[in-house]
């Protein structure tokens, strides 16, 4: 299993929301590089990249910092938040992203996600966030009419490679994540799962590898000192080939 620590974006800094709450939001450092590489020399492979302006409104205002993480950090990077036209997914595949991640996008306009897989294939991964079993949109802000388990169906079948399943009431709140969820969908599933949201312990962590979860993203926990990322990184490591 893979280790994918979190860097959410909001007006070239690194912050924390709660509960997907742009109001309940906590900076925690002003250098995204510098966190980046410490982030890297902990271990981590992939870094997980949200612009949460972008999320909100559809835009990219902090490219420049992706694209100085891509180049600089070290890992491999996956970037979501704004991803709406395929412009945006050809301007991050075009300076190295790993994998561009469709969110708001994917849930309100298949045709789209469709197209996009077809054209860049496991380039693309799909955001999925849940709450109270509908797929939520627009950075949380809306919760949509679709349900979870009919989307990850229609996920399946368009050929979709990579979902980042987040339990929003999960999300930044140190209460650890929705293990039940993750199982479910490893059993129904065979997309790589990537789990989001609440992540808080190292039991969670030989929890999610034990049910060969691809990756798990690790946010806050990372942030306040409750987990230590060299250490998830080591549990997550084992058996891995």
């Amino acid at each position: 299993m893979y280790i994918l620590p979190a860097t959410d974006i909001y007006d070239g800094k690194v912050v924390r929301l709660y509960k997907g709450d742009y109001a309940q939001m906590t900076v925690y450092s002003e250098k995204p590089l510098h966190v980046a590489k410490e982030f890297a020399d902990c271990g981590a492979e992939f870094l997980h990249v949200v612009d949460l302006e972008g999320a909100r409104d559809g835009t990219t205002p902090n490219r420049k910092v992706v694209e100085k993480l891509v180049e600089k950090s070290g890992m491999s990077v996956e970037i979501g938040g704004g991803v709406r036209t395929e412009d945006t997914v050809k301007t991050y595949i075009d300076i190295g992203v790993e994998r561009v991640i469709l969110g708001t996008t994917a849930a309100t306009d298949p045709v789209f996600l469709e197209k996009m897989v077809n054209r860049y294939g496991d380039r693309i991964a799909v955001g999925v966030d849940i709450r109270d079993g509908f797929v939520a949109i627009k950075g949380w802000t809306e919760k949509s009419e679709i349900r979870s388990d009919v989307f990850f169906e229609r996920l399946q079948h368009m050929g979709v490679s990579t979902v980042i399943v987040t339990d929003i009431s999960r999300d930044g709140a140190l209460h650890g994540t929705n293990l039940e969820l993750y199982k479910e969908l490893r059993a129904r599933y065979s997309m790589q799962i990537i789990a989001s949201g609440g992540i808080s312990t190292l039991d969670e962590i030989v929890e999610l590898r034990e049910m060969d979860i691809y990756g798990a993203i690790l946010g806050k926990a990372i942030y306040t000192g409750d987990l230590r990322l060299k250490d998830a990184v080591k549990l997550a490591r084992v058996n891995r080939p």
